[in-house]
């Protein structure tokens, strides 16, 4: 007789911590939206220090990961963590609108990208902690979904804000601090944590021999694809300033976020659930595709129509391959170190990730705009390579 047992449901922690990542991505994507223009065009910052910026910011976050997973590992709690980093990523935006130069800003930045750092692999691995296995896809990919919609919302609600004030950038920035603070009372009053079955024996550095011993070679080869992966994607900031650079006017360059985060958004869960029944490689395989295909159109793009046909590319990318990177993490992993797992694959990509933002201002500084591009499609090929060569198996 065939299993007519209902699927189980999304848990309710799960569907808080998509909340508190909507209310966070809104205000951070409203001020990384502008920030670029800002950067570029307000304080005069060259591409390769732009680069530098984005790609320590950023691999700051990553690398974070790695000691706050282990961390949460050792406590068992994932929630005092996640107050921590969230609080930070709040405290940090009033700053923008009040630096004055580059070096203020690449500080409010970097305390925000550790913020993200601290609360990233405690979150991940929390949802891990609560989510069915049956649905784990499904959990992951709704998490991705709701924060998605922050991103999607973010950057809209800069372009009403620009046009409202006349593009004053600094006075619109102001407008990131209230969903930040809605955010962190999601999280104080609507995430339960649940009590931890287990935890580990004790606190220790992730980077350890005893501890790598316990990883399989399946998470090993997520861990390598998901570096590879990152070379392929730069940050996003310089979608933002390929747009301006064919046209946009300032006002208007949010929007460049706005149709990445839809189509991010509207692929990220339906591609999660897809994934808890035909397998995840397959699906990541497509989202290479999508990377590859979305580089060429914007080092080709000679009109604001092909660059939003690009970013839509990047964004659906984005939704083939987050949260299933996430689901890969999740499945090749022990219960005790899931929080370490996460953390040295964030390790990994970091440096990844910090590698690719400097390759690719100075590709833009020294040559232009379509070789930074060309770069990217070429490391994604490389990525999609690296799975191709696992043979389609599962881990």
């Amino acid at each position: 007789m065939p299993d007519t047992r209902a699927a189980p449901r999304i848990p309710r922690t799960v569907w808080a911590l998509g909340f508190v990542s909507l209310f966070m991505d809104v205000s951070s994507e409203l001020v990384h939206s502008l920030l670029p223009a800002f950067m570029v065009g307000t304080l005069g910052i060259g591409m390769l220090t732009l680069g530098l910026i984005e790609g320590v910011a950023e691999a700051t976050a990553l690398m974070v990961k790695v000691f706050s997973g282990a961390l949460s590992d050792y406590l068992g709690r994932r929630k005092l963590l996640l107050l921590f980093g969230y609080g930070l990523a709040a405290l940090s935006k009033p700053l923008f609108p009040l630096a004055h130069t580059a070096e203020l800003v690449f500080g409010a930045r970097l305390l925000d990208r550790i913020g993200k750092g601290i609360r990233g692999a405690p979150r991940d691995a929390l949802i891990a902690d609560v989510a069915p296995a049956a649905i784990r896809g499904a959990c992951f990919g709704l998490r991705q979904s709701m924060d998605t919609l922050g991103a999607f919302v973010g950057p809209l609600l800069a372009i009403l804000l620009m046009l409202w004030f006349g593009g004053d950038i600094a006075l619109v920035l102001w407008f990131a601090v209230l969903p930040a603070l809605l955010c962190v009372a999601m999280l104080v009053f609507g995430v339960a944590e649940p009590e931890p079955a287990v935890t580990a024996r004790r606190f220790r550095s992730p980077i350890h021999m005893e501890a790598l011993r316990q990883f399989s070679s399946a998470y090993w080869w997520v861990v390598a694809v998901g570096a590879v992966f990152t070379l392929a994607r730069f940050s996003e900031a310089f979608l933002v300033l390929r747009a301006q650079q064919l046209g946009f006017p300032v006002a208007w360059v949010p929007l460049v976020m706005v149709v990445m985060a839809a189509f991010y958004m509207l692929s990220a869960y339906p591609v999660g659930k897809w994934s808890d029944r035909i397998g995840r490689e397959r699906l990541l395989g497509g989202g290479l595709v999508l990377l590859v295909l979305a580089d060429l159109l914007l080092a080709w793009a000679e009109s604001s129509v092909m660059v939003l046909i690009g970013v839509a590319l990047w964004g659906l990318h984005m939704g083939f391959s987050q949260g299933i990177l996430a689901t890969l993490v999740a499945d090749t992993t022990p219960a005790e170190l899931k929080g370490t797992a996460f953390g040295l694959f964030n390790l990994l990509s970091g440096v990844a990730l910090l590698l690719a933002s400097g390759i690719a201002g100075w590709l833009w500084q020294t040559y232009d705009a379509a070789i930074t591009f060309h770069a990217g499609a070429l490391f994604s090929v490389v990525a999609l390579a690296l799975l191709l060569g696992r043979g389609g198996r599962r881990p």
